[in-house]
């Protein structure tokens, strides 16, 4: 296989790296064989000036990754490299990147590039201009100007953007498709690649990437700290981020679960009140109006939301985390208006709010806010996503690279 030798323009230029032309991954060929992935060779887009290849050292699994494979949201595009909670090493540094060196420790979340120019990525007050510089003037999108470095982008929503080119299963302007972190390398703009702290292992960092910031986006949105009343529904891969950061920011948790079973989890993730919806047909009733907010990872079609928003303080807020296959559970209006409740939707970060989350996580010490990771080797990742699908993980499951 040919090989680019890999250079940078920057202070970086004497490194150089062999990086092969074509990338190498695991990938599920059909929605009908899910979790038979085979060894497959791809081409990469083309490499950008603001690009980063970077090599793949761990991929955490997601349940984004079980509903891409199975086109469990809409058909996929075969064949398909999952993966988007990924660490590694910057190999690769396109010639007008600034914020990363070769041989950084980095890593990469649920999204590959977006515009950089719209009210979402860029802000109200700059939606024409990035950096000063027209956004048209700058030769457009498609990766041709740099957003805000290490930073993160200025409007702080770009994971809302129109144009948003996701880490896998999605293509770029020019045709190129997206590829994840089931792989030996990837590349990436430099806007979402993101440095990591020394000080925190890399495969407890994985999950941060996509499920950890799933959780702390939300909780930073509402303000949450000191005094905060917090529920958490579903103790998973999601749900035990959310416990864990709350608690960090100084909340009073309440861990909400179908069953007991997972209840001493939740307590030493760091819950102070543990909630069993199945202890009785008004489980409800002795906590009414005891939370500022809740935070839901069950998108159960059978959910009892009425009962839920009951928990909620006036003018408390219930935030549905993700992505359901379904729709969405229905709840009686009088509960929702009577006590002023917002119903509100949130979707993974911003990069800004994945630097501030890996900043919190370094700096609590010891292992408070540290992923519960189940370590495998990528070779068995569809073993790894037939037990996702049975809920067998406690609670994320993370993949080294074996190539």
């Amino acid at each position: 296989m040919a090989a680019t030798s890999a250079t940078s323009s920057n202070s970086n230029s004497a490194l150089q790296v062999e990086v092969p032309d074509q990338f190498t991954g695991y990938a599920a060929f059909s929605a009908e064989n899910w979790s038979d992935l085979k060894l497959h060779t791809y081409d990469p887009k083309p490499f950008g000036p603001y690009d980063i290849d970077v090599k793949v050292n761990y991929c955490g699994v997601c349940g984004s990754d079980l509903h891409s494979v199975r086109s469990g949201w809409a058909p996929s595009i075969y064949p398909l490299v999952a993966g988007h909670e990924i660490t590694g090493r910057a190999i690769r540094i396109g010639s007008k990147v600034s914020s990363i060196k070769p041989g950084d420790l980095v890593g990469v979340g649920a999204q590959a590039w977006s515009c950089g120019a719209c009210e979402a990525c860029a802000g109200e007050e700059n939606a024409t201009k990035v950096g000063g510089i027209k956004a048209a003037e700058a030769g457009g999108w498609e990766g041709e100007v740099g957003f805000g470095g290490e930073g993160g982008l200025s409007g702080g929503n770009e994971q809302y953007c129109k144009k948003v080119v996701e880490t896998y299963n999605w293509r770029y302007k020019d045709g190129s498709l997206a590829h994840g972190g089931y792989a030996n390398y990837c590349r990436i703009h430099e806007n979402f690649v993101y440095p990591l702290p020394e000080n925190v292992p890399e495969e407890i960092i994985a999950p941060m990437l996509c499920g950890g910031v799933t959780m702390y986006s939300p909780l930073k949105r509402a303000n949450v700290g000191p005094g905060s009343k917090v529920g958490i529904v579903g103790i998973g891969g999601l749900g035990h981020f959310g416990i864990m950061f709350a608690k960090a920011m100084g909340a009073e948790v309440t861990a909400i679960s179908h069953s007991t079973r997972k209840r001493d989890d939740a307590l030493k993730l760091g819950a102070g009140r543990f909630i069993s919806t199945s202890s009785s047909d008004n489980w409800e009733v002795p906590h009414q109006r005891s939370l500022d907010l809740i935070i839901s990872t069950n998108y159960s079609t059978d959910m009892p939301l009425t009962k839920y928003l009951s928990l909620l303080k006036i003018g408390g807020t219930l935030i549905y985390c993700g992505i359901p296959e379904g729709t969405l559970p229905s709840f009686s209006w009088e509960s929702f208006a009577t006590s002023n409740l917002s119903i509100k939707g949130s979707n993974v970060g911003s990069k800004k709010e994945v630097l501030q989350m890996l900043k919190m996580i370094a700096a609590t010490g010891g292992e408070k806010c540290w992923s519960w990771i189940e370590l495998v080797p990528m070779a068995k990742v569809g073993e790894v996503l037939e037990r996702l699908e049975r809920g067998d993980v406690r609670y994320r499951f993370v993949l080294k690279a074996d190539f």
